[in-house]
């Protein structure tokens, strides 16, 4: 093989888990977070104005540690998303959890005393040297304007420490659970083989014989049925702690935080799914279609991302070399600098792609900022699904990419604009293979690779976006039942799906991941905003040809500098309140749409 399928961590921490240079990080990340608290303890505004040294001393500190915070936890979970077995990862995480308490409980400290400064203090801080970096001034002013309803420092360091085993650690257990998820399957030979929670997804959904797919699927709603009320305990109590914090902080809109935290407004969110919701039916008559090919007359939940193959067809597959030549080679078709760092990636082994038992489900890219590198876990199985996730995962790594050299707190971009770059590269790799297509029955089979990607945004992650927001309102009310959480979630998904579905996924809320993740609430609705918002760079980048390259860098680079609204408004010139942006790139998806359901017709 020409790239390896596993990833290097030796050249982050030499040995693993048990890493000397892991240890020695972790001691001077105490001592770092202790000079940090220590600095901010003695900063008095008044005293340090007009120069401001002793304020940004605070934020090179705060920069080391965040640095350090995140390149520790970007190692320990990979080595623990590579092998769930490994306990000592889980127990590393949770003290580098800890240890976030302190580091916290200073920022909470540095934000009051931000908030509490006066306009015209605050006004001369504007002046310096510090806030005239890219990004800086934005960031601090948002953290001036949240501190606003902070409780009292000792308020919000209790708060901050029971997190650690009243937040933190129901999502961490979660990974406890999912690590003893097996599913049993029946291999040709009749070997019977347990599968990971990770290789029995990728089969009951990728597969192309449709009897595996539903004797996995049957198994793999049993498997998570089974640990149902243990995923109620830890769903109710993650959602409990951010309802209860949110109360205590005046708060009594659950989107709140959310929208806050992805600098949008409501009336974008709104707009977006209010403009998803009237366009349903083409999508509808997509899966109706396409449970047709497949010989069914409505489509079944494991089905959606089932290939279609037609004819003497056979889907083309994709060894892991011939994907990163393919990826590379593409690439450069829009942006010859996106190539140049894809390439690297594969040569420096940043990748862990192998198929095998003990990995968690699913496909994951972190920023190692101590290197200035990044590093992606998937499991690839040779599909076009898989390239597709790999260059998903590029995409987002050629984000970090770009931003090394700005302020740490200018690098923060939030998980909708961070689903740009990913799903921008995902688009390319998705047009590059129809292009290709040589038969109708090749082209039906690449279109409908397209379109898994919109059926998810549109319909699944949608359903993630109903039912965690009805969640929250029961939640605000009683303790739900794992049956209650049941219903809630086949309600969503029949609304989503326009009850178009034969049979649906009673308990898709126990085996998804992104219901557990105590840093991001509502982890869905981003992943649609993202593909939208990529569908019109992408346009753009159509009409702009050469001179695309630099005009998409300057875009990623201010994702964390601005609100999502100006940035829309700076770099494509659209209002992202109004429907009309959202219609058109449902239009260019409903395009893919008719042209699959007119060649199809002959095969029905």
């Amino acid at each position: 093989m020409k790239y390896s399928i596993t990833w290097d961590l030796d050249s982050l921490f030499n040995g693993g888990i048990d890493s000397p240079e892991l240890e020695q990080r972790l001691a001077l990340l105490d001592q770092q977070i202790s000079d940090y608290s220590d600095e901010i303890t003695a900063w008095n505004p008044e005293s340090d104005a007009p120069a401001f040294e002793a304020f940004s001393n605070i934020l090179k500190t705060q920069e080391l540690v965040k640095n350090g915070f995140n390149q520790a936890i970007s190692f320990v979970t990979a080595i623990q998303s590579a092998d769930v077995n490994d306990k000592k990862a889980g127990t590393t995480l949770a003290s580098l959890y800890s240890k976030s308490t302190n580091f916290e409980n200073a920022n909470v400290l540095l934000t009051k005393k931000i908030t509490a400064m006066s306009d015209t203090l605050w006004q001369t801080l504007e002046k310096t040297e510090t806030l005239s970096q890219p990004g800086v001034s934005f960031n601090l002013n948002e953290t001036r304007e949240l501190g606003k309803r902070l409780l009292s420092e000792n308020e919000e360091n209790i708060i901050n420490q029971l997190s650690t085993d009243g937040f933190t650690a129901w999502s961490s257990h979660y990974d406890t659970l999912v690590a003893q998820i097996s599913i049993p399957f029946t291999e040709k030979d009749e070997k019977t083989v347990e599968l990971s929670a990770g290789q029995a997804f990728n089969k009951m959904m990728g597969d192309a014989d449709s009897e595996v797919r539903a004797e996995l699927f049957e198994k793999w709603e049993e498997a998570w049925a089974k640990k149902a009320p243990l995923f109620a305990d830890v769903l109710n109590h993650l959602d409990g702690f951010r309802l209860t914090a949110n109360k205590l902080h005046g708060i009594n809109n659950h989107l709140q935080i959310p929208l806050e935290y992805n600098r949008m407004k409501e009336d974008t969110l709104n707009a977006m799914w209010g403009t998803i919701s009237k366009n349903k039916q083409p999508f509808v008559d997509f899966l109706t279609r396409k449970a047709q090919l497949l010989g069914k007359e409505k489509m079944e939940w494991q089905d959606q991302d089932a290939p279609i193959i037609l004819g003497s067809f056979e889907e083309k597959r994709y060894t892991f070399d011939e994907a990163a030549d393919f990826i590379i080679e593409n690439f450069n078709q829009f942006s010859p600098k996106m190539a140049t760092f894809a390439k690297e990636a594969f040569e420096k082994r940043w990748i862990e792609a192998e198929d095998r038992p003990g990995k968690r489900p699913g496909g994951w890219c972190t920023s190692l900022p101590e290197n200035k590198e990044s590093r992606i876990f998937m499991t690839y199985g040779e599909s076009i699904n898989e390239v597709s996730t790999l260059a998903h995962e590029l995409g987002h790594a050629y984000h970090s990419h770009v931003m090394w050299d700005l302020p740490v707190m200018s690098q923060d971009y939030a998980m909708n604009v961070a689903e740009t770059a990913s799903t921008f590269a995902e688009l390319i790799v998705a047009d590059a293979t129809l292009k290709q297509a040589a038969t109708d029955e090749e082209k039906i089979n690449l279109i409908d690779v397209k379109m898994q990607n919109a059926i998810a945004m549109f319909m699944n992650i949608h359903t993630r976006f109903i039912f965690e927001n009805n969640l929250h309102e029961a939640r605000k009310e009683n303790v739900l039942t794992d049956e209650e959480i049941t219903e809630l979630m086949l309600n969503a998904q029949k609304e989503s799906y326009c009850d178009s579905l034969g049979s649906y996924h009673p308990h898709f809320w126990a085996s998804k991941l992104h219901f557990y993740m105590d840093d991001v609430p509502f982890y869905n609705f981003p992943y649609t905003f993202g593909y939208l918002f990529s569908l019109g760079i992408y346009a753009h980048a159509q009409k702009q040809g050469s001179s695309f390259e630099d005009d998409y860098i300057a875009l990623l680079r201010d994702t964390a500098s601005m609100t999502t609204e100006e940035l829309a408004k700076k770099h494509l010139d659209v209002d992202l309140t109004k429907p009309d942006f959202w219609q058109d790139g449902i239009d260019i998806i409903k395009k893919d749409i008719e042209e699959f359901l007119t060649i199809t017709e002959k095969y029905i």
